[in-house]
């Protein structure tokens, strides 16, 4: 199994690291290029949203990507992932790829100094540690979304079909179980 991890800016890196221990190949996704060999999974990392819609648009990616998101495949966002990722931003008029039916606040925590790490309960894991560094959430979710964790009463990830998202960074530490969950998504068939 191959996941391309866009690599225009962000905490790609940790990704690739994460996915390598869990016996996965990553392939970095920096200029359109780099989409001609279609990988089997996609991560959208942490970092700064605008920056990386913006350069997935002046790159010529933008729409390759979306495309292969719309047609099923499997994709997991972490907080600048996540905010590419949602239908709606609330409070913002920008708007990405909007393959995932839910609202999300940006830096709903506030700014830098709003960053902070808690533990809570992950569907299908148990508890895990969620480092929150500028992070968004979900104010609000679709029928058909899966609501996979909350954290101080906010939706902090989701799942839509073969769509993961996250407000929080499951790529810094040691703990691969999130990674590990959205590689088993890969392979479930449907």
């Amino acid at each position: 199994m191959i996941v391309g991890v866009l690599a225009l800016q962000g905490a790609f890196i940790e990704h690739e690291q994460m996915l390598r221990k869990l016996g996965a190949d990553t392939v970095e996704l920096r200029e359109k290029e780099d989409l001609q060999h279609k990988p089997d999974a996609l991560i959208l990392p942490g970092g700064e949203s605008t920056a990386q819609g913006k350069l997935l648009k002046d790159l010529d990616m933008f729409d390759t990507v979306k495309q292969w998101i719309i047609d099923g495949m499997p994709v997991m966002g972490t907080c600048a992932g996540m905010i590419l990722l949602a239908e709606k931003l609330v409070n913002d008029d920008k708007q990405w790829l909007q393959t995932f039916p839910v609202s999300v606040r940006r830096n709903a925590y506030g700014r830098q100094l709003g960053s902070f790490i808690t533990r809570a309960p992950f569907k299908g894991i148990g508890e895990v540690t969620m480092n929150f560094i500028r992070a968004p959430y979900i104010e609000s979710i679709s029928p058909g979304v899966e609501v996979l964790a909350e954290a101080n009463n906010h939706i902090v990830a989701a799942r839509y079909g073969k769509q993961m998202i996250l407000s929080f960074h499951p790529e810094i530490g040691e703990d691969t179980r999130i990674h590990q969950q959205f590689i088993q998504m890969v392979h479930e068939k449907n």
